[in-house]
């Protein structure tokens, strides 16, 4: 049986980051990825200045990614637009860069690294009693290996990075807890003259087909290639979030904006995904997870793609550092540095659920310069524990808040 440091269940951002930051230290690593090299992603494709830090740090390339500026906020008939802040913790721009070539260019550092990636190939959780001892993996197509063949690697750690709660997770015990808030986004590609725009467009006022506010937004993120990703995503927290339908409300997204982007025909059939924002656990004996895994998602944007880096990041070094104390500090690090602003988002999405507090939220959000702005840190993940000034008051002011009106909010919920 091979036998590893480190077995990943994953090959997306965060399981990357992981391998890369693992290998190059010196331990062996292998990855599983179920889909092809160079495969798709359904995704946004927009990157925080957060996300662009943990890429540099990461040392990844980013010439063929295009360089984002700001933020254009748009609530009813106030528009804002404003460029990330210039700060000592992270950039001050983003980038959009479309999944297929941001994962390729990631999962080929780790093989550069020295991780062993192993393509079209299912890995599942070993389990002897309640501690997870490594993987076992089947191929996802029968070229290589006969159909119903199996292999069992041994691994001292296995991340799991398998994006949105599955099969994985429910071995684990690391489902979504119910009731917490989640979300769904849809998006497709367009043409524009204006795929060289430099500032990240979202729409927060979004509707459904009826008219009834929906806790969202709608994108226009520019990917500098002749192209723009299009696409709209829904908080859970809504009343009748179940009927809400995905592909009416990016084709009303779509004539809102088409004059001003003079946006061509869909390039490929809109697809959809769903926005893990919560888990049960995070850790277990011989396992961690991490990035949307782990629920690392702010529900405030659907953004996941840093924290995905930053956690994958994480756990590898702490490995490094001391196996046998990796899944204690890993949990409490991870706790400290993201669940308060998570937490907090949580309960915002709950306050926002209701379309009377949703509508006049979202005229204050961007109601004055100083005001935007701090919802600008928040759109762009910019908040954590370690946030000084006003973000990170305001935020912290929100977390107590929001803590004390948690159980009215929950008693309350529009959703239905």
């Amino acid at each position: 049986m091979q036998k590893v440091d480190i077995a990943i269940i994953g090959g997306g951002p965060a399981g990357a980051a992981a391998a890369i930051r693992a290998a190059r230290q010196g331990a062996s690593v292998i990855v599983f990825e179920k889909g092809p090299h160079g495969r798709d992603k359904v995704c946004g494709d927009g990157l925080t200045p957060r996300a662009v830090g943990a890429l540099r740090e990461l040392e990844i390339d980013m010439a063929d990614a295009h360089r984002i500026r700001g933020l254009r906020m748009i609530a009813g008939k106030t528009t804002r637009e404003l460029d990330w802040p210039t700060t000592g913790r992270f950039p001050n721009h983003g980038a959009v860069w479309p999944r297929r070539r941001l994962d390729k260019a990631l999962i080929d550092a780790a093989a550069a690294a020295g991780a062993e990636i192993r393509f079209e190939s299912e890995a599942l959780p070993v389990l002897d009693g309640d501690r997870v001892v490594g993987v076992e993996v089947r191929p996802t197509s029968d070229e290589r290996v006969p159909t119903g063949a199996a292999e069992r690697i041994a691994a001292d750690l296995t991340i799991v990075a398998a994006g949105p709660p599955g099969q994985v997770a429910r071995m684990l015990g690391a489902t979504r807890v119910d009731g917490e808030t989640f979300g769904l986004a849809i998006r497709s590609y367009a043409e524009t003259p204006r795929h060289g725009d430099e500032h990240l467009e979202a729409m927060l006022s979004l509707e459904d087909e009826n008219g009834t506010a929906v806790p969202g937004y709608g994108w226009m993120f520019p990917a500098g290639d002749g192209t723009v990703n299009i696409g709209v995503g829904a908080l859970s927290t809504m009343k009748g979030f179940k009927k809400l339908n995905l592909n009416t409300m990016l084709d009303s997204y779509r004539r809102v904006v088409e004059p001003d982007w003079e946006i061509g025909p869909n390039l490929e059939r809109p697809r959809a995904w769903r926005l893990p924002m919560s888990t049960q656990k995070r850790v277990g004996p011989g396992w961690v997870a991490i990035g949307d895994a782990a629920g690392l998602v702010n529900p405030m944007n659907g953004e996941g793609i840093d924290y995905g880096l930053e956690s994958g990041m994480l756990a590898a070094d702490l490995f490094i550092d001391d196996p046998a104390t990796v899944i204690e500090r890993y949990d409490a690090e991870v706790g400290e540095r993201f669940d308060a602003f998570l937490r907090t988002g949580r309960r915002f999405s709950f306050l926002i659920g209701h379309p009377w507090i949703l509508k006049n939220g979202l005229r204050f959000s961007v109601s004055t310069e100083s005001i935007a702005n701090i919802t600008l840190a928040v759109m762009g993940n910019l908040v954590d524990n370690e946030t000084p000034g006003a973000a990170g008051r305001v935020m912290w002011l929100a977390d107590k808040g929001l803590g004390l009106a948690d159980p009215l909010l929950r008693k309350t919920r529009a959703a239905a």
